[in-house]
């Protein structure tokens, strides 16, 4: 049998990266927070890992100091808005979302004076700006529930992710008005791919993220946010899944569900994993995480006025949830 080579600097780097963060975080009584769409070392030392309502609610109730966000700006934005006394990092503040970034506050804020009666929902992933122009927060785990609790003769304006809204307004028979955005990471895969998959596995079960494009969502056996994706794996009898969503939560997957068998949803670039991966969210490392806790540095700040706005739709959501 033949062994891979292991570099040992590249080793030793990692176990004085983990030894550091793990003193750092003590000395400076700092909890890491992680989305499953981390890379996996960077979910193995977090204190917590979850998707966007999990690490909204973890955010608002923790006793610690210091928040690491590891994750994406928009995700450690909101952990301010909720936290403004604690210092929240970010280990790369280029760690964008292309959801969030493809929503401008200006041309919101018309859209929202074109229709003044109209309640406003808002997905979590948006900057603090469109969050202060909304009556709601919601994340996928939670958006149909929230929906589905606001009157029936009230219009309502859905931002940003059309995908999403789509899959709202024919799970709550509602005519939401959407604005036109989506993620680039779950518009990437290939209905032609997936079917050729499955056809391989006919026992498989496909589960697919709400982002995705409705192609994908008519072939899912199940559809939900990523802690729903995983539950379901988890409880489950079947034991063959494709799942379509960022790559990342195949390692949590591998830790909870090792019985499983996972295939990651095809994307339509002939990359080297053959899946959908997002870059801002890879933009995080172990070492930008330990330079970050180390420098305490790159800090979130925000306006006070907006943060004050932009709190009242999350806090709504959080009382809801």
């Amino acid at each position: 049998m033949k062994y891979k080579s292991i570099d040992k600097n590249k080793f030793m780097d990692k176990l004085f990266l983990i030894s550091e963060i793990n003193r750092l975080k003590q000395e400076k009584n700092a909890i890491i927070l992680a989305h499953y769409y981390q890379e996996k070392d960077i979910q193995d030392i977090a204190d917590f890992v979850g998707d966007s309502l999990e690490l909204s609610k973890k955010a608002a109730t923790t006793n610690a100091d210091t928040i690491v966000f590891a994750g994406v700006y928009f995700m450690a934005e909101t952990a301010k808005i909720i936290n403004p006394n604690k210092k929240v990092l970010l280990p790369d503040l280029n760690a964008g979302c292309s959801l969030a970034d493809g929503c401008d506050p200006v041309n919101f804020k018309k859209l929202k004076e074109l229709f003044p009666k109209h309640v406003v929902v808002t997905y979590i992933n948006s900057s603090a700006e469109i969050k202060a122009l909304s009556d709601w927060v919601c994340t996928s785990s939670n958006a149909k529930k929230i929906i589905e609790a606001i009157p029936k003769k009230q219009e309502i304006i859905f931002a940003p992710d059309k995908n999403l809204g789509m899959y709202l307004k024919k799970e709550t028979k509602r005519d939401l008005l959407l604005w036109d955005g989506s993620c680039i990471v779950h518009e990437a895969f290939s209905l032609d791919k997936l079917i050729e998959i499955y056809n391989t596995n006919p026992t498989a079960k496909i589960v697919a993220h709400p982002e995705s494009e409705r192609h994908i969502l008519e072939t899912a056996h199940y559809i939900g946010s990523t802690s729903g994706m995983l539950n379901f794996i988890k409880n489950d009898s079947a034991t063959t899944f494709i799942v379509a969503t960022e790559a990342g939560i195949m390692h949590q997957l591998a830790k909870d569900a090792p019985q499983k068998t996972i295939i990651p949803a095809p994307s339509h670039e002939d990359n080297t994993c053959a899946c959908s991966e997002c870059a801002y969210m890879k933009i995080n490392t172990l070492e930008k995480l330990y330079l970050c806790l180390k420098n305490e540095s790159p800090e979130i700040s925000i306006n006070e006025e907006l943060r004050l706005q932009a709190i009242k739709p999350i806090d709504r959501m959080l009382n809801f949830s």
